[in-house]
């Protein structure tokens, strides 16, 4: 928004296009993993379709009119919404017949006969395999997936016989209960009464929670085109084709199943993403339940309503041998649920542990990934998904709920009552464009091994024991421990890894950002001391605009009085508002409390990854000030000091090796040359850095050896005048100086503090490694660490963070993690049982911060 001065001398307020029905362009799939499914149901003409409310409901979502209907509308419109599919009625039969009982009999628990004895299964089990009920379920005839049956072994020479021999009775009978009782511990049929019942009451329940919950129609119409159809590829790892003048249109393949990749942010996502999936035809998602601990009334609701469950002691016991048979039942109704086209809904992390992949997780995109592998199904469909609030529904206290006891059906419904009393604003879900897990799985191959070879360039760069110059060449480098964490594991979890973490950096970037995260982020980076409500309003404008301009979409519009008072409305508890008669003005100042800070800090998360790329480029300009000021007498201004693209690209790739990608939220297929090159590029437009022409053969910032500089981030732009290139015909090294944006001042001290909480964290985590004992497990290591940096006064302390920076210790070699008796421990490597050396480490990360 600006404001203008017109002829009569009055100041008119003019909201910028892009808060009208032209939405920015966001949510793209990524072009590197996924190039085949860039053009993959996506138009332009999909950004204008406006939005709707759909907490909502009228006389006119509804085949009736009159006064009525307009009384009890929401309960006909739930009433009229179809569910198109549910899993087969045949369901325990069809995983009673499977085949990988084969590998997993012998280590269930159950008995098996003796090898030179057929195993009976298919009939004698099937007999008896309808005893849990299923529930009538209305259906589509078209999308009825019990006509292809593929997967059930042929009735001949190569099944099992119908009956075993005699004495066997027994044995059957116990892997029969014993698959069942998996089978029910892990879902349940679907009930249309209850379902129903339970999202009419939660229509009543969002209308009165929220002011709206937007959902965008282009993106909505994007997602129903791929639930429909999905273009045939030729060719999973062989080249493209060249298109040819008059080429027909691919083939259409139908019956692909959709999976819902969602952040998670408070408890009640679940129901909220399965209420508009199924409100918008989608169907009724089997929603996939984390590590939140459940009493046994709430998960037997859940699973009448879609929640699937692992089986006990999967999490924690991963690959061990006593999981065998819980592990293939799941496997087999993961089957069975894709290929029956049934949505599925997975989460990717923890409320309490936001921008870090559950273990949850990674167990569900396993068993889909394998699912693929095994061709039950010929390719799904992977939807990130991406929640915005104005203020979490439970947000306050996320951590109370990690050790509580199980949650029940009582606790949900006080819950409810106390979110009630609370104004809680607007939520807006985004999906981001479809794409193929089978072309992610087949251009991810042999992507793994960059990520370790950065790591070794790290630590003895830190340590003093390897030059500091960018030798890339050269990866026979010592690194004590580095490639620990990623040998443990196998090619396929590394599969899944990336693709939770990209998936996840997916979701992310598709969140539109809200109103109370803008000013949340102003309040706590840069006015805390406090600030003028016109001042803020102008901030709020600046920040708005470069949010756009890098296309990334808000959930919210109107004019700019509106929007600030409407955030400055829902953070009223922790600030302090005064009016100032004589100035006409509003003085916002936040109050000074660890509480304030937490909750601004949770409430501007969202624009960390909007400017993560900006925010490394200026932590490590602020690195470089600080190595050299202390030399320049008297003090020269900022502005005069001629950084090297030499050096500027070495500090970059330095912190980018330090964070990981999941914590700044971006992708992590991109090599980090590139993206250290694509950091300034983002510095020079935004103003921070200005195209400098040297003077001499040396400049000022430059202490790297000559011949160290064999890279050039910009071959072709050149800054300067062929007369200044080098006599020996070397290409000039780039040289650029500091800038001030007119319209953001301040903007290198603002992004510099967005950075502060993670680094600080990491700075604490160093303090941390001299102050506990070790060997200890990795789960006791996390709740010291908090507690320790709780005690220290750390600034904004999270679990996520924590867990982020004992990871990447682990993944540089301060940690190393070993197998004992009673379980993996955490130990200090050799190299920095000694002081001098986490000296060094905590003075590398402290260059870095801004106080």
């Amino acid at each position: 928004m600006r404001t203008w001065l017109c002829v009569s001398g009055q100041r008119v307020e003019i909201v910028l296009p892009f808060l009208g029905k032209c939405r920015p362009d966001s949510g793209r799939c990524c072009q590197t993993c996924t190039p085949m499914s860039w053009d993959g149901f996506y138009s332009k003409h999909l950004l204008s379709l406006g939005f709707r409310d759909i907490s909502r409901v009228t006389e006119k979502d509804t085949r009736f009119r009159g006064w009525l209907v307009r009384r009890v509308c929401g309960l006909l419109t739930v009433c009229s919404w179809r569910i198109p599919a549910d899993t087969p009625g045949d369901l325990p039969a069809r995983i009673c017949r499977s085949r990988r009982w084969e590998q997993a009999e012998g280590l269930s628990g159950v008995t098996s006969p003796p090898r030179s004895t057929p195993r009976p299964v298919a009939s004698h089990l099937v007999a008896g395999a309808r005893d849990p009920g299923i529930a009538p379920v209305e259906r589509d005839a078209r999308d009825d997936p019990r006509a292809s049956t593929s997967s059930i072994p042929p009735q001949g020479a190569d099944a099992a016989p119908a009956h075993g021999p005699p004495g066997d009775d027994g044995w059957e009978q116990r892997w029969k209960e014993k698959i069942l009782e998996l089978l029910g511990d892990i879902q349940a049929p679907l009930s249309l009464l209850m379902l129903r019942i339970c999202h009419w009451a939660l229509l009543k329940l969002l209308s009165r929670l929220f002011l709206s919950v937007q959902l965008h129609r282009g993106q909505l119409e994007m997602v129903l085109r791929a639930a429909s159809t999905v273009r045939t590829r030729r060719s999973r790892l062989g080249p493209r084709p060249a298109p040819r003048a008059l080429s027909p249109t691919p083939p259409l393949q139908p019956r692909v199943p959709l999976v819902f990749l969602s952040t998670h942010k408070s408890q009640l996502d679940g129901p909220l993403l399965s209420f508009v999936l199924f409100s918008q035809g989608l169907g009724v998602p089997r929603v996939t339940v984390g590590a939140q601990g459940c009493s046994p009334r709430l998960r037997s609701l859940l699973r009448r309503l879609g929640g699937i469950f692992l089986p006990a002691g999967m999490e924690q016991a991963r690959g061990a041998p006593e999981d065998a048979l819980p592990g293939a039942v799941l496997a087999a109704y993961m089957e069975e649920v894709l290929r029956s086209r049934q949505p599925l809904l997975i989460f990717l992390e923890e409320p309490p542990v936001p921008l870090h992949l559950s273990a949850s997780a990674r167990h569900w995109l396993a068993l889909v990934q394998g699912a693929v592998r095994a061709s039950a199904v010929p390719d799904v469909l992977l939807v990130p998904v991406g929640i915005g609030y104005d203020v979490v529904p439970g947000g306050s206290h996320p951590e109370a709920a990690r050790g509580a006891q199980p949650l029940g059906i009582g606790a949900c419904l006080w819950a409810a009552l106390r979110a009630l009393r609370r104004n809680l604003g607007c939520v807006r879900v985004d999906f981001a464009q479809p794409f193929s897990l089978q072309e992610f799985m087949a251009k991810s191959q042999g992507r793994h091994a960059g990520k370790a070879e950065e790591l070794l360039l790290l630590l003895p760069s830190i340590l003093g024991t390897w030059p500091r110059q960018l030798d890339a060449g050269n990866t026979n480098i010592w690194a004590p421990g580095s490639t620990k964490a990623t040998s443990l594991e196998t090619p396929e979890e590394m599969l899944v890894t990336n693709l939770g973490l990209h998936s996840l950096s997916d979701s992310v970037s598709c969140s539109a950002v809200m109103s109370v995260g803008i000013t949340s982020a102003l309040l706590l980076h840069k006015y805390r001391e406090g600030v003028f409500l016109s001042r803020l309003m102008r901030d709020f404008a600046w920040l708005l605009e470069e949010i756009l301009l890098r296309q990334r979409d808000v959930g919210f519009s109107g004019q700019l009085r509106a929007l600030v008072q409407h955030s400055l409305i829902l953070l009223r508890a922790r600030l302090s508002l005064y009016h100032l008669s004589p100035l006409g003005d509003v003085l916002v100042v936040p109050k000074a409390s660890a509480e304030t800070w937490m909750e601004l800090g949770r409430h501007s998360a969202a624009i960390l990854p909007i400017f993560a790329s900006e925010a490394v480029g200026a932590c490590a300009i602020r690195a470089l000030l600080a190595e050299l000021l202390p030399f320049l007498e008297p003090t020269p201004q900022a502005s005069s000091i001629i950084f090297s693209q030499a050096e500027l690209h070495r500090k970059t790739l330095e912190l980018l090796r330090l964070l990981p990608p999941n914590v700044l939220g971006l992708r992590p297929c991109q090599p980090l040359d590139c993206r250290s090159e694509d950091i300034v590029d983002k510095l020079v437009l935004c103003g921070l850095l200005e195209p400098e022409e040297p003077q001499s053969e040396h400049w000022v910032c430059d202490t790297a050896p000559r011949a160290s500089r064999r890279r050039q981030a910009w071959p072709t732009m050149d800054f300067s005048d062929s007369d200044s290139d080098s006599e020996d015909g070397a290409p000039p090294c780039r040289c650029f100086k500091l800038g001030e944006p007119q319209r953001s001042p301040h903007l290198l001290l603002f992004l510099c503090r967005l950075l502060s909480p993670v680094l600080g964290t990491y700075a604490g985590a160093v303090a941390f490694l001299e102050q506990t004992r070790w060997p200890q497990p990795e789960a006791a290591c996390v709740e010291e660490l908090l507690q320790f940096l709780a005690k220290e006064g750390s600034e904004l302390p999270t679990r996520s963070l924590a867990l982020s920076s004992l990871q990447t210790f682990k993944e540089m070699g301060v940690l190393e993690e070993v197998g004992g008796p009673p379980g993996p421990l955490l130990h200090l490597t050799q190299p920095f049982r000694s002081s001098a050396n986490r000296e060094r480490l905590a003075a590398f990360i402290q260059q870095f911060i801004q106080r």
